[in-house]
């Protein structure tokens, strides 16, 4: 059922209403340059699990049996480079982990694997990491704190902001286990 436009109109351009709040973001295509180097990162690094691969062109990697939560394809980029500072494109991804657990766990591999944190910041409403992948795209590893705990401001919205993350108090969530 598509929605009608209300009779507000600017630029030329029907206004509609908000989204369906049901919308999700399903799965994400980054286009990589060596396929297999992607996996190890992805796989071997943040734990994802290969659900198919097509040789060596694309893969599809999910948490929890999921069909794809990512699309990792060569398609364009076999051997590319990232694009230069200045351009268009993706900012970043951000894989949203269920509990603080389990982001200190995130931690923890990426430490293993010495794959370093580009920053890391308390949003009040989640905390998060930030780092790139071997191909220069943006994630954002991260866990939201209950809504309730959410920071408001006077007119009940969302007061996000950014504060420096303690990474020992994370850390210590994931040695506490």
């Amino acid at each position: 059922m598509s929605q009608t436009p209300t009779s507000a109109e600017e630029g030329g351009r029907p206004v509609f209403g908000p989204i369906d709040p049901g919308v999700i973001v399903g799965h994400v295509h980054l286009k990589v340059s060596d396929l297999q180097k992607s996996l190890d990162f992805y796989c071997g690094v943040l734990g994802f699990e290969l659900t198919q691969r097509l040789g060596t062109s694309a893969a599809f990697v999910s948490a929890g049996g999921y069909h794809h939560h990512l699309g990792l394809n060569t398609w364009e980029s076999r051997g590319g480079s990232p694009p230069p500072p200045g351009a268009t494109g993706l900012y970043h991804v951000a894989l949203r982990y269920p509990t603080r657990a389990a982001l200190a766990e995130a931690l923890h591999r990426l430490e293993a694997a010495s794959i370093p944190l580009d920053g890391a910041a308390d949003h009040g409403v989640s905390e998060a990491l930030y780092l790139h992948d071997p191909d220069g795209n943006g994630l954002e590893l991260y866990w939201d704190r209950p809504r309730e705990e959410w920071p408001r401001t006077a007119d009940g919205g969302v007061a996000m902001g950014t504060e420096r993350l303690d990474l020992e108090g994370l850390k210590s969530c994931y040695h506490s286990r």
